[in-house]
């Protein structure tokens, strides 16, 4: 055919030209078409896509967990507590440096004869923390703060005098070992 023909013939075809797509699987259908005409059978199951729409849904999922973890985060205890009465923290930072200070020099003073004196210390001290937090979730739940905030202060008091006490008692038993070490004669 000589290039005016072609011409002609695209000139008198000129808007009957299919553009359309063909369907979805188009191909996999005409291989089997073709394999059935030559004989053979194909074995092979069309693959769904099945995990396309799952990650979707588990994209959407992880969006909304996440949105909802930062929008409905609520305070901590001791956030709520400075909303009640700000002066708390600042006294809470006194007394737990101080105790912590003391704490240290008792753990510091154990020795095989204070061993038990400073166990049972540290229990009641744990003792005390935890009745500790339970009166900052009280004064949450909205107890009378008055009287929560001095029971809170009393606590932190009972814990430094509890530590003095001890570490004096510690005092006193190296005095009295050093004392028996003195007298004691070969």
């Amino acid at each position: 055919m000589s290039n005016d023909n072609l011409d002609r013939l695209f000139e008198r075809l000129q808007g009957d030209f299919d553009f359309e797509e063909p369907k979805n699987g188009h191909h996999e259908r005409f291989i089997e078409k073709l394999g059935h005409a030559n004989g053979v059978v194909t074995l092979h199951k069309q693959k769904t896509a099945w995990w396309k729409p799952l990650s979707i849904a588990a994209s959407i999922a992880l969006v909304c967990l996440l949105g909802l973890t930062v929008f409905n985060t609520r305070p901590s205890i001791k956030e709520q507590v400075v909303e009640i009465s700000p002066e708390v923290s600042k006294t809470e930072f006194y007394f737990a440096s101080l105790i912590e200070e003391q704490v240290q020099l008792l753990k510091d003073e154990k020795s095989p004869e204070t061993a038990k004196l400073v166990e049972d210390t540290l229990l009641q001290l744990d003792k005390l923390e935890t009745n500790y937090l339970t009166l900052e979730q009280e004064l949450i739940n909205g107890g009378n703060s008055k009287i929560i905030l001095n029971a809170m202060i009393t606590n932190f008091q009972t814990r430094i005098d509890l530590l003095q006490e001890v570490l004096t008692n510690i005092e006193n038993i190296k005095i009295l070992n050093s004392y028996n070490d003195e007298n004691i004669t070969i």
